[in-house]
Parts: C-alpha cells; sequence; structure tokens
C-alpha cells in the first residue's frame, strides 16, 4: 500500500486551539495512520515524502452550506433553461473549484431535479474527481416560497424545491427526497433575499408543515437543514426538530435562547448578503434583492457576538452559488467571520471539528487524527496571524490522494 509523508511546519489538527511545529502525518491508502515530531532520516525508503514545511497545515475544510447548481450568477434565469443532465455537469466543476480552495467537503443545500445526488455518486464512484459531498436532493418549500419559481404562470421549471401545502403534503416531500438518494431534508421555513416577491422575516412553512418533514429524518437518524431569515420561522424550525439554522439573521433573543437549549447548529453564510450588498452598491443587481440582504446584514455581526458568548454551536457556511459568491472563492467567510466577533482560531474550528459533527461524521473527517480519512489542506501564510492566508491555498490531499500541490 502507497505511503507518503506529510512534513509539516505548522499543522493544527483541528482536535483542539493548539498549533504543534515540525510535524510528521503519514497516510497509507486514504487514512491517516500516523501523526508524529518528524525526525530527520525517519522516513522508510519506500515512503513519498511532500514537503509543507513552509505551509500551515491542517484538516480539509468543510463547507457546510453551498448550492453547486449555481456559480454567483446575478439572477437565477438558468434554473428554468437548463436541463438536469446540465446541470449535474455545471455542478461537477463548481465543486472541484471548490476542492482546489482547500473544501474537501461539501453539503449541498438544495438542486434541480437531484443533480447533487448524481454528482456525489459519481465522485464516490470515482467517475469524476470532487468534494465529498453531503446532500439534500430537492428542498421542501410552499407556493410562493423560497424556492419556488418566480416564473409567469403557464413557464414551467425554475423550481429548486418540492412544493407542499400541507402536512400531509411535506411528510409525502420528505419521504420522496430520501426515496431519491439525499443524505438530508432542507426546509424552507422563511422568504428569502434572492427570490422575488416574499420576505426574509416573514414565516412560509407552517410549524406543523415542518414537524411533518422532519419527523420522517428524525425518524431515520437523519439530519436537516432550515433556511431561515425571520425570528418566528427560526422558532418554529426549532421546535419543529431542525438539526441546523441557515443564516438565521433576523434572529430574536428568544430563538437564541432555543438554539441554545436545543444545541441546534447555526451556520450564518454572512458572505452571501454581504456580496450582494456590495455588488449591490454598482448597479449589479435588482435594487429590491439589494434592500433585502442590507435588512439581513444590518444586525448579524452583534446577534453573531451574543450567540458567541452563549455557546451556540455555529458552523461555517458560505451559501456559495448565490449572487456574486462564487465556488473556489468563498473564503472570504473566514474574515467576514473574524469581523463579526470570532477569534481566527475559531473560525477554523467552525470549518472542521464543529461541522464534522453537525454532519454525524466527526468519526471520519474534520481532525487530523490516526484513523481518520486522510483529507489535508496547506496554506501560504498562517491564518491565525493574518486570516487572509485562507484564501491562498497551496495543498490539497482528499481521501489520501493529491489533487493540488
Amino acid at each position: 500500500m502507497k505511503r507518503t509523508i506529510l512534513k509539516c511546519g505548522q499543522l493544527f489538527c483541528g482536535v483542539d486551539e493548539t498549533v504543534k511545529e515540525q510535524m510528521a502525518v503519514t497516510v497509507e491508502g486514504n487514512h491517516i495512520v500516523c501523526v508524529a515530531p518528524w525526525k530527520d532520516g525517519a522516513a522508510p525508503a519506500d515512503a513519498e515524502v511532500i514537503d509543507l514545511t513552509d505551509k500551515f497545515v491542517m484538516p480539509g475544510l468543510i463547507d457546510a452550506h453551498v448550492h453547486v447548481n449555481m456559480n454567483g450568477e446575478p439572477n437565477t434565469d438558468n434554473l428554468a433553461k437548463l436541463s438536469t443532465g446540465e446541470f449535474a455537469l455545471v455542478s461537477m466543476v463548481n465543486a472541484q473549484s471548490d476542492l482546489m480552495a482547500g473544501f474537501t467537503t461539501i453539503r449541498d443545500e438544495g438542486a434541480v431535479g437531484f443533480s447533487d445526488v448524481a454528482l456525489r455518486n459519481a465522485i464516490n464512484a470515482g467517475l469524476v474527481a470532487g468534494p465529498r459531498m453531503f446532500v439534500s436532493g430537492v428542498a421542501i418549500s410552499s407556493t410562493g416560497g423560497h424556492g419556488d419559481a418566480s416564473f409567469a404562470p403557464g413557464v414551467t421549471g425554475g423550481a429548486m424545491a418540492s412544493i407542499v401545502n400541507s402536512p400531509d403534503e411535506a411528510r409525502k416531500a420528505a419521504r420522496y427526497t430520501f426515496k431519491y438518494g439525499a443524505d438530508q431534508i432542507k426546509i424552507m421555513a422563511t422568504g428569502g433575499v434572492m427570490s422575488y416577491g416574499d420576505e426574509p422575516g416573514a414565516p412560509e412553512l407552517s410549524l406543523e408543515e415542518m414537524k411533518a418533514a422532519l419527523d420522517v429524518a428524525n425518524s431515520r437518524g437523519k439530519i436537516s437543514s432550515a433556511h431561515a431569515h425571520g425570528a418566528e420561522g427560526i422558532k418554529n424550525a426549532i421546535w419543529a426538530g431542525i438539526t441546523s439554522i441557515e443564516h438565521g439573521m433576523l434572529i430574536d433573543d428568544e430563538g437564541m435562547e432555543l438554539m441554545q437549549k436545543h444545541g441546534t447548529y447555526l451556520i450564518p453564510t454572512i458572505i452571501a448578503a454581504y456580496q450582494i450588498v456590495e455588488f449591490g452598491k454598482t448597479g449589479a443587481l435588482a435594487p429590491w434583492m439589494v434592500e433585502k440582504a442590507d435588512l439581513c446584514l444590518k444586525n448579524h455581526g452583534e446577534h453573531l457576538k451574543k450567540m458567541i458568548s452563549m455557546g451556540i454551536n455555529i458552523g461555517f457556511g458560505t451559501d456559495s452559488g448565490t449572487c456574486f459568491n462564487r465556488h473556489g472563492e468563498q473564503a472570504l467567510e473566514f474574515e467576514l467571520m473574524t469581523r463579526c466577533g470570532f477569534t481566527p482560531v475559531q473560525t477554523l474550528l467552525a470549518a472542521t471539528k464543529v461541522n464534522s459533527r453537525l454532519l454525524k461524521w466527526d468519526d471520519r473527517i474534520g481532525s487530523v487524527e490516526e484513523g481518520k480519512l486522510a483529507d489535508i489542506v496547506a496554506f501560504d501564510g498562517d491564518p491565525l496571524k493574518d486570516i487572509k492566508a485562507m484564501t491562498r491555498c497551496a495543498f490539497v490531499m482528499k481521501d489520501g490522494q493529491v489533487y493540488k500541490h
């Protein structure tokens, strides 16, 4: 079996906040078999030694919120134009960009026609290269809700969700989603920023509808996520049994207390609203979208500071694929998180240890430890001193195979 030794100048294992120096990580096949201090002359003759002594080495990053169907387009017109097969090919290219940026695992948060499932299966089968994927299949929304199409009556296509309007329909949609290979259930609890005609703060799916869908997930030991900006929708999703709240930008104190009590995860996706506001200044986006993004972003930083102090589980996710938020460029989120009260090391743990627990994959990924899968990345510069180093990915190993060096 092939043996590779990574000679590390700085090694952040992701187990805690410490960084070790002059370490060696030994990989056999697709697993880590040893993490120990480097000793000159200690490498076996049959081992390949990769010199990363001038790099910051760490576990492969996990982005817990992406959309591989999209890549920063200023509108969603393509959702009605591309076939499912075309979406799968577009998604492959986008996911590969994520991998090259150091994201060896991604969670897709809703795709057209189970194209994310098709890509995940192709990657797992070795047919194409790409990151490890955890997928939602087709999300669940309501008529006129976030994820429903906003085209004229009679125009078909464009919906990224199964549309339900009762608990029975929600239960059926959840079963349908798992039937065709999704790893989790994604629900749309409130309105959104990029969806025309709804409001981010308004609840959409009812508590009863969400509970019906989530009962299916929870009874199977599966996790779930809720697109949720508004306070009422966030609380409804938590009461219904959700695993993670996505965005959470208009949360209130009661919602924070519920998240703390129930152990609910938050994926803050600061970059998604930030890019819409920034590019909106150039006139590149519809004013209604920019106004909604600005509303959502306004108090998000203060809310995050409060939730950090409360010890709420906060992971890392970027909503990559949304307007001007391109795959492979989402590491800006690390810097934005530090502006909102996170220490640099907290952002690294969010994208490794915390997210691996969210996905229930912490027995396989999320840290550089003996027995874990060999998902290891390296960066030019020390992000604990300069968080912008996270945008300079220099080395990517996923499943023991080197994709970038």
